[in-house]
């Protein structure tokens, strides 16, 4: 049993480096239907339930300290990679595809959750997910803390995140050869010729690994500073969150935007961020997620009918929507596959729309997770 503070730390990062090493280093197509934070949260709450962490004050206080200081910093680099400027550069279609994307998941989130009388509990698991499915898993780690959902919780909405999207880049996947028809149905005829040049202009340079790591402590101690000098927004991590997002933001529009490597270090700090989670998490069984996973699919099946009708009424081609579809409930990985899919000029679009979802989707998480929560008490 660990007892130890700094080997319950060190195990966790040699969990999640052996794992994202494995991925990277294997030719196998398992990981693009599991990724590999599933697994680093699977292992780390296989770990937990075993009792091989033990349950003393020096562990509880070194794991709230470490995910009260990574999540901001985590979130900080994330978004140095968002430039506002170029989004709006993508044209009427693809922006109003993006936008509707965010409001047909927004409805399904709490058409659903009205649906299932979701208790506080679920509803916050499901605001959590929301983050995740209008940005990435950054943006459900910060909304789920912000919500103070629970770590069982939190493995429930992992493992409807990680279902659902298997499916759910599968299915836009297989209708890629269809789009003449479908663009045929809602009479869009396909404009974007000038985008090919689009796309994330922070990988360019030398790597500065030991820079953004010592900015983004920086900015970890700052916002919490503030957090505890008594200026709150809704709550503590909400506080912590919402400031690191503006200060990323902000930074997006320096110098600090050419600096290269922030998605590596910001990635590895997600991946401990998981790791600590699921450190936490002790599962007797797995009862009640087979709904969950139902209910997560309902949600997708509203957000394609809204789509759908909205292409028409829009005249909006296949590849914008579902581009924008799965650039919000995928990320920068899938959204690229899928747009390479249409044309390889356009991986740049897939990139930029499911960077920004850093951004939209913790704001957009919290909105919908306090309604959902709201809804359930």
């Amino acid at each position: 049993m660990i007892s130890s503070p700094l080997v319950y730390l060190f195990s966790l990062a040699l969990l999640a480096a052996v794992i994202a090493l494995v991925e990277q280093k294997s030719a196998s197509k398992f990981f693009r239907f599991v990724p590999s934070f599933v697994l680093i949260y699977l292992f780390s709450m296989s770990l937990a339930s075993l009792g091989v962490f033990d349950k003393n004050e020096a562990i509880d206080a070194v794991y709230s300290n470490t995910k009260q200081n990574l999540l901001p910093a985590m979130l900080f680099l994330m978004l140095l990679q968002v430039d506002i400027r170029d989004f709006f550069k993508l044209g009427k279609p693809l922006l109003a595809a993006y936008l509707l994307a965010l409001l047909s998941l927004s409805f399904g989130f709490i058409f659903i959750s009205f649906v299932f009388d979701f208790n506080a509990e679920t509803a916050s698991a499901f605001g959590a997910l929301s983050g995740s499915w209008m940005g990435g898993v950054a943006n459900m780690v910060a909304v789920g803390s912000a919500l103070g959902v629970s770590q069982e919780a939190f493995g429930y909405a992992l493992i409807v995140d990680s279902v659902n999207y298997t499916i759910w880049i599968m299915f836009l996947l297989f209708l890629t050869p269809f789009a003449y028809r479908f663009n045929t149905f809602t009479a869009s005829h396909e404009q974007m010729a000038k985008l090919s040049e689009i796309g994330c202009a922070c990988t360019i340079g030398a790597k500065r690994y030991w820079l953004l790591i010592l900015l983004s402590i920086v900015v970890a101690f700052a916002v919490n500073f503030i957090a505890s000098s008594g200026f709150v927004i809704l709550n503590y991590t909400t506080t912590t969150v919402v400031l690191a997002t503006l200060l990323g933001v902000l930074g997006s529009f320096t110098r600090l935007k050419e600096l290269n490597g922030s998605s590596e270090v910001a990635t590895s700090m997600l991946y401990m961020l998981i790791a600590l989670i699921g450190s936490k998490a002790v599962f007797e069984n797995f009862s009640g997620v087979g709904v969950l996973v139902f209910a997560g699919f309902c949600i997708l099946l509203i957000h394609a009918i809204i789509m759908v009708v909205g292409a028409k009424i829009f005249k909006l081609d296949l590849f914008s929507i579902a581009i924008a579809s799965l650039s919000n409930i995928g990320g920068v990985a899938s959204a690229s596959i899928l747009a390479a899919t249409y044309n390889k000029a356009l991986v740049g679009v897939g990139v930029l729309m499911a960077v920004m979802g850093y951004l939209v989707g913790t704001f957009g998480g919290l909105a919908v997770g306090n309604i959902l929560v709201w809804m359930a008490e």
